[in-house]
């Protein structure tokens, strides 16, 4: 991302050569990064177009051709955005009070990577409309916000929750407390300021496009290889199957020769011993004493042709696996052929279909930020506000919901949990209920897992001990059995975390304890 020293110099190559602009459009360029287009006069040529990125890793403003305006960043797995899909508040709300203002100012906040750039907009009635876009570029807390003509904060591109947690929408907009930065080194310093904004663009298309390489080619690794693991697992239970066929042959010697031995089986008898004349043995063949003799050779016959069809499916079922394991194998042996080659090679290797329905199932792509709610609304719904669990925010940005009550545990888990949610409770002991909520991600930070089972610990009668061992499972494998008193629940499946206490970790999550809102 740039450094102090190069976002001062780009507000004041904005100031100059952009002051008076007028905004036009408004566009959203990418997942954090939004495109302007400015005209100052002086014909076509007038007509510019900045991109204010709060990406995490490349924040940065540029200039970009207008063609290339609405090309952002864009995840390999990530499909384009339809034609009618909702824009983000923040490009939604500049477009309705922004366009038509002019550029009236641009600078930096003194001794951090803060641009603010203030458009204005007289009108023959009315006072003027004033906003403010406020560019912070923070690593990880990168945000780009929209401020109103009192610096109240209208809205923001990536959610404030993950971002900055202390910002309220509505309300003053005050900026992170932190020593001043290094001005660090400008990297275009040998560049002229006319060509400074496009030289940032030079530079970060070409590190973008090899990060988007990265991103493309790590993600067919990691579908291929799961894909790989999925048809093992399913080679093995199809071997297993298999061996199937080896009891079926035994059900039919078993039928025959109780077919033989019939007028010898008496009503209750549990077993017969019959003479196998081609191998000289005895054989005895277990009955179902509450099955009369017909009965019980009707059901060895009906068990056999049973395990004949299950393994004949399975012997053609192995030829199928085995194909699709090997086939599995030469992708990924071509995958790794053009690793070091140019990323239109991976791209187009990556859009053979095949490879896509592989990608898209076993690689999928990480859902988008959910937008930050109103803080005025009702965070559960129309549910009575005693049922509502008490709210944390791990440190990793997700929220983890606890249970206050017996009845508001059964509420939590099966009204408030969603499918890929993690559930999570002490092991064995009673305790309330606690679920981190993922938004549909596959993987959730292991901090933040450990996070909840702290709480987990904490809210249960288990409180005061060292270590504890706290279940883990999806909330979609969680049951309220019928008739089950208030807050039992069963879990089917999961897995179970030994956790070793931690009074800071506790602490910090305790700490980020949010308000009761709605009412």
């Amino acid at each position: 991302m740039l450094s102090r020293a190069e976002l001062d110099r780009v507000a004041r190559v904005l100031e100059a050569e952009l002051g008076g602009a007028r905004l036009e459009e408004v566009r959203e360029a990418g997942p954090s990064e939004v495109a302007l287009a400015l005209y100052r006069g002086g014909g076509a040529g007038g007509r510019r177009t900045l991109r204010l990125s709060c990406d995490p890793e490349a924040g940065r403003v540029e200039e970009v051709p207008e063609a290339g305006a609405g090309a952002g960043v864009r995840d390999p797995r990530r499909p384009r955005r339809g034609a009618r899909a909702a824009p983000p508040p923040l490009v939604a709300l500049l477009r309705r009070r922004g366009v038509g203002a002019r550029l009236s100012a641009a600078g930096t906040v003194a001794g951090d990577r803060h641009l603010r750039l203030v458009f204005e907009r007289t009108g023959s009635e009315g006072p003027a409309e004033r906003v403010e876009l406020r560019l912070l570029l923070m690593g990880g807390r990168s945000n780009l916000l929209l401020l109103d003509r009192d610096g109240r904060l209208l809205a923001a591109l990536r959610p404030l929750r993950a971002t900055l947690r202390d910002a309220v929408p509505g309300q003053p907009f005050r900026a992170p407390e932190a020593p001043p930065r290094p001005a660090g080194p400008d990297r275009f310093a040998d560049l002229p300021d006319p060509d400074l904004l496009r030289a940032i663009h030079e530079h970060y298309r070409e590190w973008v496009g090899r990060r988007e390489g990265e991103q493309r080619l790590a993600a067919l690794r990691r579908a291929f290889a799961r894909r790989r693991r999925a048809l093992e697992r399913k080679l093995a239970l199809v071997e297993g199957d298999l061996a199937e066929a080896e009891a079926a042959r035994d059900l039919r010697r078993q039928g025959e020769l109780l077919k033989s031995a019939l007028r010898r089986v008496r009503p209750g008898d549990r077993e017969v011993l019959v003479r196998d004349f081609e191998s000289g043995e005895d054989v005895r063949v277990a009955l179902d004493p509450a099955l009369s003799p017909v009965a019980n050779l009707e059901q060895l016959f009906r068990r056999h042709r049973k395990a004949t069809r299950k393994a004949a499916r399975a012997l053609a079922a192995k030829g199928e696996v085995e194909a699709e394991l090997a086939r599995i194998l030469d992708l990924s042996r071509e995958l790794e052929d053009l690793a070091g080659a140019d990323d239109a090679a991976l791209r187009r290797f990556a859009e053979r279909p095949e490879v896509a329905r592989i990608v898209a199932r076993y690689a999928p792509r990480e859902p988008s930020p959910q937008p930050d709610r109103d803080p005025r609304a009702r965070p559960f719904g129309d549910l009575p506000k005693r049922l509502w669990p008490a709210r944390y925010r791990s440190s990793d940005g997700l929220e983890i919901l606890v249970g206050r009550s017996d009845e508001g545990n059964d509420v939590l888990s099966t009204r408030i949990a969603r499918g890929r949610d993690l559930f999570c409770h002490l092991d064995g002991a009673p305790g309330s209920h606690v679920v981190i909520r993922t938004g549909g991600r596959r993987d959730v930070p292991s901090e933040t897992l450990l996070e909840a089972c702290e709480l987990a610990v904490h809210f249960s009668k288990a409180k005061d001990a060292d270590r504890a061992d706290v279940l883990v499972a999806q909330a979609s494998l969680v049951r309220k059995p019928k008739g089950a008193k208030a807050g039992l629940v069963q879990v089917a499946g999961g897995r179970v975390v030994h956790l070793r206490r931690e009074p800071r970790r506790l602490e910090r999550v305790l700490d980020s304890r949010e308000p009761e809102d709605g009412g």
